[in-house]
């Protein structure tokens, strides 16, 4: 199933900065319309800077260095129909013999370094905290993990990887936390695996409006409770969004071949897609011109190659010769069992009534934001690891869930 775990160092080979640094010398910029700002896409003097930044002040040898810092490890693993897959991840144990198995996992623009803030507040506590061994893997096609070369890799496939990775480091039970994909996998995984995956807790709003057929108590709430001020907010959020945004997302889901060209060629065409994301899917986080680039950097400097990370966006919800996928419709059905905590942050992609999100099982714990958006481990690191904690403590919804600690 699985292969020994290894320490894993990212070292990425000299000729591969050489490359990225001539092509960065030969980047040619389009023209822009002057009052355009951020309707029409990531700014031209934005990326003119972060291009000369990236190519003349950016060192990432210092960023791995300092990557390095973090506890990297490596293992295959092997996926039913598939190759093996050597799969990068993060994993940082607590001292706490109670500690809780959490495994966090990344979306897309995202990556494994989400988890860097959260890790050492996770795992100490003060007396009578809950703490958490925490697992953070770089999803296959992502970060320093290898990607499948075979068609049909869907939810199914990178739950199956996950739960794998989980069960190799002892972990036969664990909780989840994610957004964006990691929202997606992490309820594929509580659907498939939910003798072993207990809890998971969300940070991105999936949902549908409650039915008196099918939630009757949830439909009368919605009809008679006024909306938040998050929630009515959110209205507005959520149609800019699909009708400014989702651009990326069409494509992706159809195809993502030809898009890989520019991305895979060109470090400028890369930079700007991903920073356009990082800049308008944020709650006015202030970015700095090396978390951009390191950022980036570890999609350019990838394992699979930048192309590959969109590749999920067109594997989910395709039906083929590979056989049958679990679709978006199908994981936002009613799921009992596991139990499910909601973080609200103002600022995602998607903000929809809290009414909705409880349309998908058994919600123990909800919180709402006053700030914060699509990368919340990022962002708002403090709030993840408070809400996780709470969630779990004596006495709240999830507590208990996890019948003591295993693993290595």
């Amino acid at each position: 199933m699985s292969s020994p775990i290894q320490p894993y160092t990212i070292s990425i080979p000299e000729s591969q900065i050489r490359d990225l640094n001539d092509r960065l010398d030969l980047a040619k910029f389009p023209d822009e319309l002057g009052d355009a700002q951020w309707e029409l896409g990531a700014p031209l003097n934005d990326i003119q800077r972060l291009t000369k930044h990236w190519r003349q002040n950016f060192n990432w040898r210092k960023a791995e260095q300092k990557l390095n810092g973090l506890p990297h490890f490596v293992t295959s693993i092997q996926v039913e129909g598939y190759e093996n897959l050597k799969i990068h991840f993060l994993h940082k144990k607590s001292n706490r013999k109670d500690a809780i198995p959490l495994l966090f996992v990344h979306g897309w623009p995202g990556n494994f370094l989400e988890a860097a803030k959260i890790l050492d507040s996770l795992t100490s506590a003060e007396d009578g905290q809950v703490c958490f061994d925490i697992v953070a893997p770089s999803l296959p096609n992502f970060g320093f993990s290898e990607g499948s070369k075979k068609r049909g890799f869907a939810m199914e496939q990178y739950a199956e990887t996950l739960h794998k990775l989980m069960l190799s480091l002892g972990y036969t039970q664990y909780v989840s936390q994610g957004g964006d994909w990691g929202w997606y996998i992490t309820r594929t995984i509580s659907k498939l695996y939910p003798q072993h995956c207990k809890a998971t807790h969300f940070n991105m709003d999936v949902g549908q409006a409650p039915s008196f057929l099918k939630n009757p108590l949830l439909a009368a709430e919605a009809a008679l409770k006024p909306l938040s001020e998050r929630e009515q907010q959110g209205i507005s959020r959520t149609e800019w969004f699909d009708k400014e945004c989702f651009g990326y997302n069409l494509l992706q889901s159809t195809k993502p071949q030809t898009l890989g060209y520019g991305l895979t060629d060109s470090p400028v065409a890369l930079l700007a897609w991903i920073y356009e994301k990082l800049h308008d899917w944020a709650d006015n986080y202030p970015w700095t011109d090396d978390e951009v680039c390191t950022w980036v950097s570890i999609y350019w400097f990838s394992t699979a190659g930048p192309a590959a990370s969109c590749r999920i966006y067109y594997e989910m919800d395709r039906q083929g010769f590979w056989g049958q996928r679990l679709t978006r419709a199908q994981l936002r059905m009613w799921l009992p069992g596991v139990k499910i905590g909601y973080s609200h942050f103002p600022r995602d992609i998607h903000v929809l009534p809290s009414t909705w999100t409880r349309t998908l099982g058994n919600v123990v714990f909800e919180k709402d934001h006053s700030s914060g958006g699509h990368f919340a481990a990022w962002e708002c690191p403090m709030d993840i690891v408070a809400d996780v904690r709470e969630m779990f403590s004596k006495g709240a919804g999830a507590y208990g869930v996890v019948e003591g600690r295993t693993g290595y």
